[in-house]
């Protein structure tokens, strides 16, 4: 068998969103699994909407998530270079293959301007049939053409459709599809300036860079029988067609901004880990026999194919991948976790969040939130606590705990008793601080929340947090005895 080839073909237009990384991923994943090669190719001929800017935000989204392509920008292989098709379109790729179909009269020259095709397909429309361009250049006279080239009207090229019969496509995902090519009009593969069409364009590409197959969203299946003609047309063998389920919104509708993030790099800024995105983006439109949930790349690449990918559209749920997000986080250990964490500060340009605090206790601080932590993002807010001198008291916190009419009997004597026993304390650990407290609540005859939850709120300002003596052994006895003060002068010394 040929090695297997796949591509992904992004436009240039603006970010690279959740749709595209899908298709991208179920690529590489196939090429990965059948030892091929995965390609990646710019196709840029929306000169009006293509930037370099958005080119370098599709590179990075890319190199952030792993996908690394056998070819492509930075990655040439001569015999199938350039892949930008602005390139291609420069060396006159494809103008080759243009005047192969004009001479073969399986192209022609339209001079009909965007407003009379507009119109044809307003009436085409009002009179119920197709809306279509009706095809009146298609049979011009040599002479007619060029009357019309006097009179300074320029042309598109447009391809030759077969005005009956159908176009089948043979789908590795949904099967066989008929389309109906009477619906179908003769569509502009060469705009008047020269440049190619997506669906001529694509085909050339495909065709010369010796693509295999070709894994796409469905929102491509249109295209397809254009694209078939232009195989057939020119006389090539085709690549397999694969068309990916749309991915929708908790309303059903296809996904997009107005459901939140639909950019792979502000998934990045919110402290998304890469794999996390990857293990979920693979569940949208294919599963294992047993449903599993959690993969590392490795298993992804030996698991996957085609035959698993489904036909119904899926649900992008945002609570699925945060809680995907958590577990990824959670088989890290604590120090891998640090570093994910500094690089995120580095690309989010926030080294300031951690302006001062000391490396070594906040990894230590990271070690004793690790299984809390969901999003990198959400670290400072985990753990600032122990870099302050000034305690942020949360008044929920200490209402409830310290001046409740429940709580004030007893909080002020468990601060003032703990500020002064654990003075004497030369043993300041974990353990030897819970045995304490347990002790002193049994000795006041009080619940043992009763000294855990004051002590808590007069060292951190907050109910939540990691485990309370693990963060009194870390912050260490000098600065728990200062902080528990600072709350007695506060809260009780008015």
């Amino acid at each position: 068998m040929d090695t297997i080839r796949v591509r992904f073909a992004p436009s240039p237009t603006g970010d690279l969103h959740i749709g595209g990384v899908r298709t991208a991923l179920f690529n590489y994943l196939y090429s990965k699994n059948k030892n091929g090669k995965f390609i990646l190719r710019i196709e840029d001929t929306d000169e009006v909407r293509s930037t370099k800017e958005s080119v370098e935000v599709i590179l990075s989204a890319m190199k952030w998530l792993k996908l690394s392509w056998d070819e492509g920008p930075g990655n040439e292989i001569r015999e199938y270079a350039p892949y930008y098709q602005m390139e291609r379109k420069e060396k006159h790729i494809y103008k080759k293959y243009l005047d192969e179909l004009l001479n073969k009269d399986l192209a022609y020259p339209c001079y009909c301007t965007t407003e009379e095709v507009d119109a044809m397909r307003k009436e085409a429309q009002k009179n119920k049939f197709p809306p279509k361009y009706d095809g009146r250049c298609r049979h011009l006279s040599v002479e007619q053409r060029k009357q019309k080239e006097v009179e300074g009207k320029t042309a598109v090229i447009r391809f030759k459709m077969p005005q009956g019969g159908s176009t089948v496509l043979d789908d590795l995902i949904r099967g066989i599809v008929e389309f109906d090519n009477s619906l179908l009009d003769d569509f502009v593969i060469m705009k008047a300036n020269g440049v190619p069409t997506y669906n001529f364009a694509c085909v050339v590409d495909d065709y010369l860079m010796k693509i295999t197959h070709v894994l796409r969203g469905d929102d491509h299946i249109s295209n397809t029988p254009k694209q078939i003609q232009i195989y057939t047309a020119l006389g090539w063998n085709m690549p397999r067609f694969a068309h990916l389920s749309m991915i929708l919104g908790p309303d059903g509708a296809r996904l997009s901004k107005r459901h939140g993030h639909t950019s792979v790099l502000e998934y990045r800024k919110e402290g998304y880990l890469q794999e996390a995105l990857i293990n979920y983006l693979v569940l949208l439109g294919w599963s294992t026999q047993d449903s599993q949930q959690i993969f590392t790349i490795e298993e992804l690449i030996e698991k996957f194919s085609l035959e698993r990918c489904g036909v119904s559209p899926s649900t992008f749920d945002t609570a699925k991948l945060l809680w995907l997000n958590g577990e990824k986080i959670r088989a890290k250990t604590p120090l891998e976790v640090y570093d994910l964490f500094v690089d995120w500060l580095k690309y989010t340009n926030n080294e300031s969040l951690i302006s001062g605090w000391d490396k070594d206790l906040l990894k230590q601080a990271i070690a004793l939130e690790h299984d809390k932590i969901r999003l990198l993002k959400e670290i400072p807010s985990l753990v600032d606590f122990f870099f302050v001198k000034e305690v942020d008291y949360k008044e929920d916190a200490v209402m409830k705990t310290l001046l409740s009419e429940e709580s004030k009997v007893f909080a002020e004597m468990v601060l003032v008793e703990s500020a002064n026993r654990l003075l004497e304390k030369e043993d300041f650990s974990a353990s030897s601080l819970e045995q304490y407290a347990r002790d002193f609540a049994e000795e006041k005859k009080i619940k043992t929340g009763q000294v855990f939850h004051p002590l808590r709120v007069a060292i951190s300002g907050r109910t939540q947090g990691p485990s309370l003596f693990h963060m009194m052994e870390l912050m260490g006895k000098d600065e728990v005895i200062r902080r528990i003060n600072v709350a007695i002068n506060k809260f009780f010394r008015k």
